[in-house]
């Protein structure tokens, strides 16, 4: 009875604590495009929340894992509840990029 919501639990991680993973995890911003051009972690790819959500399939695989950022936190949290709802391996990136201390790509 309780296995949904064990299933529907996601890892967390917090934004500063990536620094030394950039460059190798599978970082996903997914923020507007805009949003993303006026700074995001360096190595993060942008692919736009309600793209991700309407075709995962198109830009995700089930065997790889996937943090998601967006720029606070909250539709990060809402995404990767829903990726891994549909059995992708998702990790939600906490606090966001707003509340990154590290240097911003632009």
């Amino acid at each position: 009875m309780f296995s949904f919501f064990t299933r529907s639990k996601v890892n967390s991680i917090n934004v500063n604590e990536l620094k030394d993973l950039l460059g190798r995890i599978n970082l996903i911003d997914i923020r507007e495009t805009y949003e993303y051009k006026n700074g995001h972690l360096p190595k993060a790819k942008n692919i736009p929340m309600s793209k991700i959500l309407s075709e995962p399939d198109k830009y995700l695989n089930k065997d790889k894992e996937y943090y998601i950022i967006c720029q606070s936190g909250g539709r990060s949290t809402s995404t990767s509840r829903k990726l891994k709802a549909m059995g992708f391996n998702i990790v939600n990136v906490s606090g966001g990029t707003g509340s990154y201390t590290g240097a911003l790509a632009r």
